[in-house]
């Protein structure tokens, strides 16, 4: 039994099944199923009961995967322990989409030539998507809309965005939900913290829910706004990005546009090359002249 072994172990557990876990591992499926076989047999035990593509942990499994958590986590910790000053390795990162195309270029591009030996992979996911990968220890860090709901993960602040509500160009004033010609949302799939605030912000005086259209870019959110098929929230920051802003008429939301997003991650997963990247957001030391 070795932590390979346990990785994929933990992996198998957590995606709850071979399929899923060769996708996150990147391994081929046939290689998985090996690996949980040799497990099983140095163990001389079953890990799982396979009920067709259903894999159920038996006891023994359950008291493994309890073992196997604490394990990777040690290693990982003794890992960080003994490693060098100087950021290296891989460095995975999730952010939300107008984090990732408005805020994060300029900072990710520093920190690529402050500290060339670290590896960024970067994620766009929705809030509530970011957060669940933090858990499942998919990524190492994430840039998120507050609140997180979430008290055991560390966070540092990073950006303040103004959000704002876009609608077509002839569209009346906005000033409460009462305001709104069609009462027709596009936004991201559910996780999505704008989207959350928008529901609330639409549904505080007591209106009914109303209809969403979920799209998977800022582009289409703008193209369709202007086209008058609904309404939208979104950062005033990525608005700022377009050359040829479609027609559309935006409408302020006062303080309840105020947004802080975060950089969050686990304890367990903080690194020299984590704490370089916390080290280079707004109002932080300037992470250049560490590298020198």
């Amino acid at each position: 039994m070795d932590l390979a072994e346990l990785e994929i172990f933990r992996a198998v557990v957590e995606a709850g099944g071979i399929t899923r876990a060769a996708a996150r591992l990147h391994r081929v499926q046939s290689n998985v199923t090996t690996r949980i076989r040799q497990l099983e047999q140095s163990l001389g035990v079953e890990l799982f009961l396979r009920d067709g593509k259903r894999m159920v942990l038996t006891p023994a499994g359950q008291t493994l995967f309890d073992y196997a958590r604490r394990i990777l986590q040690l290693s990982d910790e003794a890992r960080h322990a003994v490693q060098p000053v100087r950021p290296h390795g891989r460095l995975r990162v999730a952010s939300m989409e107008s984090t990732a195309a408005s805020r994060l270029p300029t900072v990710l591009a520093r920190y690529h030539q402050a500290w060339p030996d670290v590896e960024l992979e970067l994620v766009t996911l929705p809030t509530r998507q970011a957060l669940d990968a933090l858990r499942r220890f998919e990524v190492d860090c994430a840039f998120v809309a507050e609140p997180l709901g979430d008290a055991e993960l560390v966070t540092r602040p990073a950006f303040t965005e103004e959000l704002v509500i876009i609608a077509s160009a002839q569209h009346p004033p906005i000033h409460s939900p009462a305001d709104l010609e069609r009462p027709t949302l596009l936004a991201f799939e559910a996780g999505c913290n704008y989207r959350t605030r928008f529901e609330q912000w639409y549904t505080r005086d007591g209106h009914a829910a109303g209809r969403v259209i979920q799209l998977g870019s800022y582009h289409a959110i703008v193209t369709c706004a202007a086209a008058g098929i609904g309404v939208a929230i979104m950062p005033r920051s990525v608005l700022a990005l377009y050359r040829d802003l479609p027609e559309i008429s935006i409408h302020a939301l006062g303080d309840e546009g105020d947004v802080t997003t975060v950089l969050a991650w686990h304890p367990a997963m903080g690194s020299a090359a984590l704490t370089a990247l916390a080290d280079m957001l707004p109002g932080a030391p300037d992470a250049t002249q560490k590298a020198a």
